[in-house]
Formats: structure tokens, C-alpha cells, sequence
């Protein structure tokens, strides 16, 4: 198979350009992700061993996506495939990841060196907040005046910078720092006691190894000498060290992104990393994609528009050969209920007109709160869809409970995951002992039969595959009707026979390695993970969850002064133009149709506001713009559309 076959010129470059560093633009829907794996492919090609190719993304969605696309494109019965997962690598494969889970790799492999054993637990962020709070309140510590939240984002802050709590609390300047500083002292030790790592950690504590071991360093600059990286305009400090240190010897180091959809700066990315590559690497190779392949024209020239207004920035021009598509929809609503009326109006219609799936749509909005109305329109009338980012699967009550008992069978350090479910369903126990009270509570009859269930379980895990296990948790608990009997039950139950669904992808492991895998994989997954393609229901979320995504239709709602772009922003030019960014970022994830609404007044947080509409707005051209009002009479999707485009057919 010729791997160059259906690449496009600039594609083409990228792909053949094998050695030294390389900075590739690529603009939204250039075909970035079709670089990335061809060119995997065609160093495999070059006898580039598989083994010394490195592939980093930021999400398991896009992660999955390039390995899937590279088993396709090479055949060699499997011995050079990448590994379903980073950090179960097939032998001789690429290693294909998310930062986070190729962090996750090394630190199984690495973890004695810092005095963690190699079954460490990762915490989420639900887990990360559970245990501040633990600490806040050891400490006796006000959580009114030192909010567990802001303690949290400090710390990861920190983390992000490779700030130690010593050298954290060395440049503590405030009383705030100085009491964040004892928490992220106190936190950090219960995560070592845990045998468990927060997110943050897997990322600084792997740099700060590779910095203080020049050996381990070695190892893996030996192991990856030709690095690519997906979306580089949102790696933060610690990714750049990390990315820094690995492609240091060999300076292969292929970086892929778009300094115009860089959008998470309130978590630590720096676009700068990007705009500065050409003068960190002098010898880079620079190649921009501006063919656009998912846009009409009109979409694209709107966004164009938009983001030209940017001073932060290079040029580029995007240009496509698709039609030139629909005019942009501007509806101006007479409030959040009419917005959300008209898109049920506009979905139902263009379903009916060109067999659209439900699936085909997204609402995006820049905040959470905008979901109350678009939802409430739905329900209305009975249109299923599923709000991204909202409560995880692996957040619910049911799931976290059964997730706290593989952990702690996994790893009984992790006095977290006891204190959840010590209790759950009740058995008369309602803490972990200390150390000094253990020998007098394992009289106990209820602590006793707990810890031997614990034991009988530990065992069994040696010996049965993981949905085996669950099932006997559930079994040997009686969670189930514990389950019933609570508020919502029987959905409650729904949702625990689908993470059967889930486990059996792991029960050809052989125990107890399909357990660690499966928390290591629920514990990486993100927002973005869990949008639906395969179920016929739209999708509802933020702006920053569609990062990666592409709808036919979509609608961006809330494009008004102080909600789009944030209130926040509008005195920081910094922020402001972050907010453009993430304009941008939503209008280019629409391939035939682009609604942006607004609304005259609005319901928003308790209060009735009336906001003019967004500058955003004003920067598109009238002439790809159609304007319609809450007081015009429907149009049909054929009336505002040059040609039924090709996915409606």
C-alpha cells in the first residue's frame, strides 16, 4: 500500500520530511490527524524502529483515532501495532498516548525510584478535591475562607510550573500561599501514603525524574528518537519540559497545531510554546496545511474574519474546494426560551428534510449554565440528547462506589477509596481505623467480616477476569439492592450493568493485569470522551469540550457582550483574544451549517440581562450572513441552502 497515496502536497512534506525538528500549522479540518499517522506509518516504512516512535495527544478519543488509522495503514500482523492502550504497550510497537498516560507508562516502570510501588492509583479530580478536603479539615482549617476548590487549582498551578511544596512554599509571599502551602505539604504526603498520583502529578513527577536521573533519561531519549506531538499550542509548562527532555538528544521532534484554536490558558497552556518553536529550534523546517476539507466555504471565511481580528498571531490563509454552502444563521431571540424553541424548530425540520441523524447536531455554549434553557427546550418536545461534560459516568454515585472497591482491591494503601465505601452498603463501620485503634477493632465482628471480604476478593482478583470480579463485588455485597433501594434506583442499576459493558473489553488480560488497566483508562478519560456519535441524540456542551469535534449543523448560542466573550475577559486584551480563539474554535467545528444566536434579554444566573450582541458578530461579513428574528416566519432549510450538501443526501 502506498502510505503517500491521497495526501495532498504541503501533507505530503510533512510526512516526508524524516529528520530534525519540525513545526507543522495546521489549520481546522487540514487533515492533521492524517499527517500524524501517515507519517507514523512512513517512518515504519523507512526502518524507523517501531519501538523508537513516540506519538503524544492530549485526548483518548484522538489518541484511539490515530491508532486505529495506522493499523489500517500498515500490516505486519500485528507485531509492529501500536497498543490499545500507552501503558500496555504491544512489544516493538510505536507507543501512541495521551500525555497523561504515556506519563502513566513510565511511572509503572519507574515508580521505586521516587518510593511509590508500580500499583499506584491515579486520583481524579473528584478524588483530588475529596482529599484537600481531608486535609482542610485535619488542619482545621476554614473551608469558607480557603475555598477547597481554589486550594486545588492553586496546587495543580503549582504542579503545572514544577513547584514542589518546598520550593512552593519558599516563594509564599501572602498569607494565602503561605496556608496553601502547608495543604499541598499535607496533601501530597497523604497521596504518597495512598500509593496515588492526581493528574498533575503524573506529569511533574516524571519530568522532575527525568531532570534528577540522567540514566532513566537516557533510557527513554534512547527508547523515543522520533517524537510527534498532536496540538502543541496547549501543552503547558511541564508538557513542554517533557517534550523538551525526550527530543533533546536526537531533535527529531515533529510538533503539530494551530496557534488560533489554542484555548486553555485558564489550565496552563501557553500558545506560546508554538509561536516560539522556530526560534528555539533555528533549523525547524516549517510547513503550513490551509486546505480545509471539512468546512463550506462560507463557514470558513466567517471564522477567518473573526480570528484575523488577533494580534497574537501568524497569518495563514484557509481555502477549501467544498461548496460554497449556506449563509451563516444570525437569529436574534426574544429570550434563552425562544433560542432554545427555535433550534428544536430548526433540528426537527432539517431532519425532515434531509434525513439528518440526531447525531449529526451540536449545541455549544461558552458556559454550563447556558445548558438550563436548550435542555429544557428538548424536553419540551421529547428530543433526545445528552449534555457532554456534565456529570461523568465515572462521576456517578454507583459507579464511584464499585470504582472505590476495585481500587481498594488493587491497592490497599488507598485509604481514600476505603473511607467511600467502608460503609457502602451499610455493615455498622463508618471510618478506616487508625494505626493504634486497629488491633482493638479487629475484634469487631463488622470490621472483621469487611476485611475479610477485602481478602477473599484480593484473592479471587488473582484468578478471575475483571467483569468476573465486579460481578462478585456486587454478589458478595449485596450492592444491588442496596442500589434499589435508593432514590432513582432502577436507573441507578441501568448504569451499573453498563460498565459491564466496559469491563469485557478487559477480560482478555489475564488477572490481575485487566483490573489495572481498566482504572488507569477511567481515570484518563476526559469530557471529550464522552460524546456520542453512535446513539441518535444531539449533543450539548461547552465550546471547549467540541475541541477535536465535528457536527453537520451546529449551534453556537449565547453570542452576547459579557457571555460570549466572558465578562471576565473583556478588560484583558489577553483574554479577550482567547475568547476569539474559542470563537473560532466553535464556528470551525460546523461542516454544512453555522447558527450563532442571541437573544434581546436573557434569564441568566437569577438575573434578567440584556446584553447587546457579541463583537464577534459584527466582525462577519453581511454578505454570508442570514439574519433572522424570533417575529419571521420559519424558512425551510432548502430556502437558505444552495444545494443539499453531500452528507444530507
Amino acid at each position: 500500500m502506498d502510505i503517500l497515496a491521497g495526501l495532498n502536497t504541503k501533507q505530503r512534506q510533512a510526512v516526508e520530511t524524516l529528520n530534525g525538528p519540525i513545526l507543522v500549522i495546521a489549520g481546522p479540518g487540514s487533515g492533521k490527524t492524517k499527517v500524524l499517522t501517515h507519517r507514523v506509518a512512513y517512518l515504519i516504512q523507512q526502518k524507523v524502529a517501531p519501538e523508537n516512535i513516540l506519538a503524544v495527544t492530549f485526548t483518548n478519543k484522538a489518541s484511539c483515532e490515530m491508532k486505529e488509522r495506522i493499523r489500517k495503514l500498515i500490516d505486519s500482523r500485528g507485531s509492529i501495532l501500536p497498543a490499545r492502550n500507552a501503558s500496555r504497550s504491544d512489544a516493538g510497537g510505536p507507543t501512541i498516548g495521551t500525555f497523561h498516560a504515556v506519563c502513566a507508562q513510565i511511572l509503572r516502570a519507574e515508580a521505586r525510584r521516587i518510593g511509590y510501588r508500580p500499583d499506584f492509583i491515579i486520583y481524579d479530580n473528584k478524588d483530588s478535591l475529596g482529599l484537600i478536603k481531608k486535609c482542610l479539615e485535619e488542619a482545621d482549617i476554614s473551608q469558607q475562607q480557603f475555598k477547597p476548590r481554589s486550594i486545588q487549582e492553586t496546587i495543580s498551578s503549582a504542579k503545572n510550573n514544577l513547584s514542589e511544596p518546598k520550593e512552593y512554599a519558599a516563594q509564599a509571599t501572602s498569607y494565602y500561599e503561605e496556608t496553601t502551602a502547608r495543604i499541598y505539604t499535607v496533601y501530597q504526603d497523604k497521596l504518597k501514603n495512598n500509593n496515588a498520583f492526581d493528574f498533575d502529578d503524573l506529569l511533574m513527577q516524571v519530568v522532575l525524574l527525568l531532570k534528577n536521573t540522567p540514566s532513566v533519561l537516557e533510557k527513554y531519549q534512547k527508547r523515543w528518537q522520533y517524537i510527534l506531538v498532536d496540538e502543541y499550542q496547549d501543552t503547558n509548562f511541564a508538557q513542554y519540559a517533557l517534550i523538551s527532555l525526550l527530543s533533546e538528544k536526537h531533535k527529531n521532534i515533529f510538533v503539530v497545531g494551530d496557534f488560533d484554536q489554542s484555548i486553555y490558558k485558564w489550565r496552563g497552556a501557553d500558545f506560546r510554546n508554538i509561536l516560539n518553536f522556530e526560534h528555539e529550534h533555528p533549523d525547524c523546517r516549517v510547513i503550513v496545511l490551509e486546505e480545509n476539507y471539512r468546512s463550506t466555504q462560507n463557514i470558513l471565511a466567517a471564522a477567518a474574519q473573526v480570528i484575523s481580528k488577533n494580534l497574537e498571531r501568524k497569518d495563514k490563509n484557509l481555502w477549501t474546494n467544498n461548496p460554497t454552502g449556506a449563509p451563516i444563521v444570525l437569529y436574534e431571540a426574544l429570550n434563552e426560551k425562544d433560542e432554545g424553541k427555535f433550534i428544536v424548530s430548526e433540528i426537527r425540520k432539517l431532519i425532515a428534510e434531509f434525513k439528518l441523524r440526531l447525531s449529526d447536531f451540536a449545541v455549544l455554549y461558552r458556559t454550563n449554565a447556558q445548558s438550563r434553557a436548550v435542555e429544557e427546550a428538548f424536553l419540551r418536545v421529547g428530543l433526545p440528547y445528552k449534555v457532554v461534560g456534565a456529570t461523568k459516568f465515572y462521576d456517578r454515585k454507583e459507579i464511584k462506589d464499585l470504582l472505590a472497591y476495585l481500587r481498594i482491591i488493587h491497592n490497599p494503601n488507598d485509604l481514600l477509596s476505603l473511607e467511600r465505601i467502608i460503609n457502602v452498603p451499610p455493615r455498622g463501620l463508618r471510618q478506616p481505623p487508625t494505626a493504634n485503634q486497629r488491633p482493638i477493632l479487629k475484634k469487631l465482628q463488622a470490621w472483621e467480616n469487611f476485611n475479610n471480604l477485602l481478602d477473599e476478593l484480593r484473592q479471587e482478583n488473582k484468578a478471575l477476569p475483571l467483569t468476573g470480579l465486579l460481578k462478585l463485588i456486587i454478589e458478595k455485597t449485596k450492592y444491588e439492592d442496596y442500589i434499589l433501594g435508593q432514590e432513582n434506583g432502577e436507573a441507578r442499576l441501568e448504569n451499573i450493568e453498563e460498565i459491564f459493558s466496559v469491563t469485557q473489553k478487559f477480560d482478555a488480560l489475564p488477572p490481575p493485569d485487566g483490573l489495572g488497566a481498566f482504572l488507569e483508562e477511567a481515570a484518563l478519560l476526559q469530557n471529550s470522551d464522552e460524546v456520542e456519535t453512535e446513539k441518535n441524540l444531539v449533543n450539548l456542551m461547552t465550546i471547549h469540550c467540541a475541541k477535536g469535534l465535528e457536527f453537520s449543523a451546529v449551534f453556537v448560542v449565547g453570542c452576547e457582550e459579557g457571555i460570549f466573550p466572558h465578562s471576565k475577559s473583556l478588560l484583558d486584551k489577553t483574554q479577550t483574544e482567547e475568547e476569539r480563539r474559542l470563537c473560532y474554535v466553535g464556528m470551525t467545528r460546523a461542516k454544512n451549517l453555522l447558527y450563532l444566536s442571541f437573544a434581546e434579554k436573557r434569564l441568566f444566573f437569577g438575573s434578567l440581562i440584556t446584553n447587546p450582541p457579541s463583537r464577534f458578530l459584527s466582525e462577519i461579513s453581511e454578505n454570508i450572513v442570514l439574519v433572522r428574528h424570533s417575529s419571521d416566519k420559519y424558512l425551510s432549510g432548502q430556502e437558505f441552502c444552495e444545494t443539499p450538501p453531500e452528507d444530507y443526501s
